[in-house]
């Protein structure tokens, strides 16, 4: 270590000052190496998480487009669905149906004096309620509430209409009308009729 500071003693200024420069510039090298290589090295880190974070978010976006389709369309088919349970029920429901005669009764000004529920009958896709009604009102009155019946969310076909015993009650004609108001109802599962069973007998032989 003597010798080289014996060295370095003799040579001249310039020759000192080269040297000097030169150890700077080696310094300066090797801490540019170090310090770019961890940059770098960061640099890198963060452009592969940035990409990751931003395919993460496509993804996200991606998936919350689907879920507010998803969302929009059960909304819809909810909707219809409550649109069709209000013409084609899934249970019999004979409160309702007969609030929904009596309503139109009300508004048309007869007088339903009777109503008797019937049994079901299940067709193959949709059952039958059947009520039997007696009422009574003037001619046009009877016409209005038909005619409101027909226009009842829920389907309901008035048949067997008859008018009777017809009374004069002051200036007006009071009928008595007796009618099978028949509204329907979905049947969830299509059940199998005696023709079919036979059908599937002969079929197996």
């Amino acid at each position: 270590m003597a010798r080289a500071e014996v060295s370095l003693n003799r040579l001249p200024v310039a020759a000192k000052f080269a040297v000097g420069i030169g150890l700077v510039a080696v310094l300066a090298i090797a801490y540019v190496v170090v310090f770019y290589g961890d940059l770098s090295n960061s640099i890198s880190t963060a452009v592969a998480e940035e990409e990751r974070l931003r395919r993460d978010l496509a993804e996200a976006r991606k998936n919350e487009f689907v879920y507010e389709k998803d969302l929009a369309e059960l909304t819809l088919r909810q909707q219809r669905q409550r649109e069709l349970n209000k013409v084609l029920p899934t249970n019999t429901e004979y409160p309702a149906f007969l609030s929904a005669v009596q309503n139109v009764a009300n508004v048309t000004g007869v007088s339903l004096t009777a109503w008797s529920p019937n049994q079901e009958v299940t067709e193959e896709f949709y059952a039958r309620v059947p009520m039997k009604l007696e009422l009574s009102g003037r001619f046009h009155q009877v016409a209005k509430f038909l005619y409101g019946i027909g226009q009842l969310d829920r389907i309901i076909n008035m048949e067997n209409i008859s008018l009777s015993d017809p009374k004069q009650v002051g200036d007006d004609l009071i009928l008595r009308v007796e009618g099978l108001a028949t509204a329907f109802r979905a049947v969830e599962h299509a059940t199998v009729t005696s023709a079919d069973k036979r059908g599937a007998a002969k079929g197996g032989k």
